[in-house]
């Protein structure tokens, strides 16, 4: 085993005698030995890449520490090949946190020092010399208006390379302009390519004051004091806002005043479709660079993006779940904003939440952190409870909007029209008719979830999963949405022949079609994963609800939060009861938040909201609560339940997951990681229970069986020791090349 008591770099005169700790990507929870490089005459610091031979590739690898000795014998440790980096990438902030989540998480640091970083730097990269900017052509500078026409985002960024210019077509992406602008100047002859010289990038200059601020109420201004009598020093706050209550303002204030100091902000969003809206606010408000950090950027953008975080040149730095790990030269505040959303946490590979990051980010960074929700997680309600965050509540509605009434519909015993109830279809009708704008949730794509035989029973099922296949209308087909499996819709059925096959229940595909036939002389907009697959879709679909005009809109999970509809006076919610009966304990609470959060998007403006909740179960308890009281009182009804249940936030949780196109090897596996886990138990005397091994809710996925262990206690130090114990035991338990096991701590997602 290598020593991996890391100390801080050594001085020139023990620099031969010494053995460097290289954090690598790789499955292996351990950091490697190598001797210093044979031509370098200075330490290696740590938080600088190497080039490192591994079996039998070259790699590269983070130097995190250094000993005096290796457990191994010089003679089988290997030299370091080449030093890529002159001083570290990364701030000693940062590598803090990233080693406090590798330990956390037991999980490999050289994987999770891979994910904190840009793809471009995790390969050694041929230097390209070629730096290719656009800049306008001298002789069309003045163009005329006439020359764009409706052609507003041409016509922007004309104007932004004029004030800025030259750009490349990686800045012009972080700035917020697709390739479509930039290919409308070229095809008008405005533009011209250039070669550029590399940019040596400078921190942002202080903000001056804004032009756009928006008056507070006394609840907003009371949270902005309070956020600013923690400026330079930790402090996480839980802001509990209802929709509509001007939660974004707050933000920006606190915000402006770290950039008039010269600080950077990192906020923090849930979904891609949020950022093109969300970065145009900021832009519109704030006169500093702003970049964008996600997964539909190529990986140049997203470097050009980290570089300039890094470099101090960007004051704010927008992006999902992975930028909690994007370097800051000047940090100044974290916001968080929808931070019960489920997507902060990580469900593959390095399961980590970017919620809980956030917090220990701001920690060592010595700065505030915000978490923003109009339905916070249990979780930090609790820690409000307990006072380890500080809570702050916004309950009315900025500017003269009112809250939406709800109204529970039950539809148990009618009969429906595609999902609708006849008063549902009159309540539509009747807001069209007024000039308002109406949205029907229903968290399903596709046109039906089911497809099956009334002469035998058979039902289209995916091999790979144990799941359903959905009927899809456009394409016409059958589609795994686990797998992502496809077949065409069959004519008969395999085993009877009959041609008697019918579809039960609905998606947004047959919503859409239906609502098309019924209002016909209104526009029907959908929005789901199907609908908004081609570049800039969502944007166009979005800025047709924003113009007002009475319309129909049809959507899943993806309207659920932070869209700003300023028409929309009812919202139509097909299905309340997914939740009520889920098989993981969160489903009651992930329930509320999606019923909360889709009704928040009626009534945000003038007009007065109307929110209507069609349900089988319309006396059900938590439904009955939820429609009658604020949300902060059904999370207290949560909350008192899950304490008598043991059950988190009162307890901890960690998920051992075994994956195999074998269940006997799944199986295999699980039950000797159960009888250590529990010898481990005994011999520690550890309050941990162990939970299984059982079936997955979906227990095939993929083509995979899946099985899972859960550990249970009430102290999460017990908890993290039998992991620190257990982990290299499964470690050592052999697995085929077709199986593969996970650890999952606080884990988000059960099924």
């Amino acid at each position: 085993m290598p020593n991996t008591n890391s100390s801080n770099s050594p001085n020139s005169a023990s620099y031969q005698g010494v053995v460097y700790n290289i954090a690598i990507q790789s499955p292996l929870r351990r950091c490697f030995d190598y001797l210093p490089p044979v031509k370098h005459p200075t330490p290696l610091a740590g938080g600088v890449r190497v080039l490192v031979s591994f079996g039998r590739r070259q790699v590269i690898g983070i130097v995190v520490g250094c000993a005096a000795q290796s457990d191994l014998p010089k003679s089988k440790l290997k030299a370091i090949l080449s030093v890529i980096d002159a001083a570290p990438l990364l701030p000693k902030t940062l590598m803090k946190v990233l080693h406090w989540a590798a330990d956390y998480y037991h999980h490999p640091l050289g994987d999770v020092y891979s994910t904190a970083l840009p793809s471009k730097l995790r390969t050694v990269q041929k230097p390209d010399r070629r730096n290719l900017g656009w800049q306008l052509v001298k002789q069309r500078e003045s163009c005329a208006n006439d020359v764009f026409g409706k052609a507003h985002r041409q016509r922007a960024l004309f104007d932004y390379i004029r004030t800025n210019g030259p750009l490349t077509a990686s800045e012009m992406a972080q700035s917020g302009f697709n390739s479509a602008a930039l290919k409308g100047l070229k095809d008008k002859g405005l533009v011209e390519s250039v070669e550029l010289s590399p940019k040596l990038l400078q921190p942002f200059s202080a903000l001056a004051a804004s032009e756009y601020e928006l008056s507070l109420n006394l609840e907003q201004q009371a949270a902005v004091d309070l956020i600013r009598a923690s400026a330079n020093t930790y402090q996480c706050f839980v802001l509990d806002g209802v929709t509509g209550s001007g939660k974004t303002e707050v933000y920006m204030r606190v915000m402006e005043d770290q950039l008039r100091a010269g600080k950077q902000c990192l906020v923090l969003i849930p979904e891609i479709g949020l950022t093109p809206q969300t970065i145009e606010r900021f832009r519109k408000r704030f006169a500093c660079p702003t970049v964008a950090l996600h997964s539909g950027l190529n990986d140049s953008e997203r470097f050009s993006g980290w570089q300039q975080a890094k470099s101090g040149a960007a004051g704010i730095i927008l992006g999902t779940r992975s930028a909690i790990f994007t370097p800051m030269l000047h940090p100044g505040i974290i916001i968080l904003d929808e931070e019960h959303d489920s997507s902060f946490k990580q469900q593959e590979g390095f399961r980590y939440s970017a919620r809980d990051l956030s917090v220990m980010r701001a920690k060592e960074e010595k700065i505030s952190v915000i978490l923003g929700s109009a339905t916070p997680s249990l979780e930090s309600l609790a820690n409000c409870r307990s006072n380890k965050f500080q809570h702050l509540a916004l309950t009315k509605r900025a500017g003269e909007a009112v809250p939406a009434k709800l109204q529970l519909v039950d539809s148990s015993e009618q009969s429906l029209k595609h999902g609708f109830t006849e008063y549902t279809l009159g309540a539509i009708d009747q807001q069209l008719s007024s000039g308002g704008q109406v949205l029907v949730f229903i968290n399903r794509r596709g046109f039906a979830p089911i497809v099956n035989c009334a002469n035998c029973g058979w039902s289209a099922e995916c091999e790979a999963c144990n799941a359903q296949f959905t009927v899809h209308s456009k394409p016409a087909g059958l589609r795994c949405h686990h797998c992502g499996a496809a077949q065409r819709i069959p004519t008969c059925c395999p085993h009877c022949q009959s041609r008697d096959l019918t579809t039960a229940g609905i998606g947004t595909q047959q919503v859409e079609s239906f609502l098309e036939q019924l209002f016909a002389s209104t526009p029907v907009i959908r929005i789901d994963r199907d609908s908004t697959r081609r570049k800039n879709s969502l944007d166009e679909k979005l800025k047709l609800i924003k113009q007002g005009d009475p319309c129909l809109l049809i959507g899943t999970q993806m309207i659920a939060k932070g869209h700003h509809f300023p028409n929309i006076s009812l919202v139509v919610i097909l299905d309340a009861d997914s939740g009520l009966f889920s098989a993981d304990f969160r489903g009651l609470e992930h329930m509320a938040q999606t019923i909360v959060q889709v009704a928040g998007r009626a009534g945000r403006e003038k007009r007065r909201g109307e929110v209507i909740v069609q349900s089988r179960h319309s006396s059900h308890e938590a439904l009955v609560k939820l429609s009658s009281e604020p949300y902060y009182a059904y999370a207290d009804y949560l909350l008192e339940t899950r304490k008598a249940s043991h059950m988190p936030p009162y307890s901890y949780l960690a998920l051992v997951r075994a994956e195999s196109t074998d269940f006997s090897n799944a199986l295999r596996f699980l039950t000797d990681a159960t009888t250590r886990a529990n010898q481990l138990i005994l011999a520690s005397s550890l309050q941990v229970q162990t939970i299984g091994p059982t079936p997955a809710p979906m227990e095939k996925r993929a083509g995979r069986y899946r099985l899972q262990l859960l550990l249970k206690t009430t102290s999460r130090s017990q908890l993290h020791r039998l992991l620190s114990q257990l982990v290299p035991n499964l470690e050592l338990i052999r697995l085929d090349s077709k199986s593969r096991w996970s650890l999952d701590v606080d884990p988000q997602d059960l099924i």
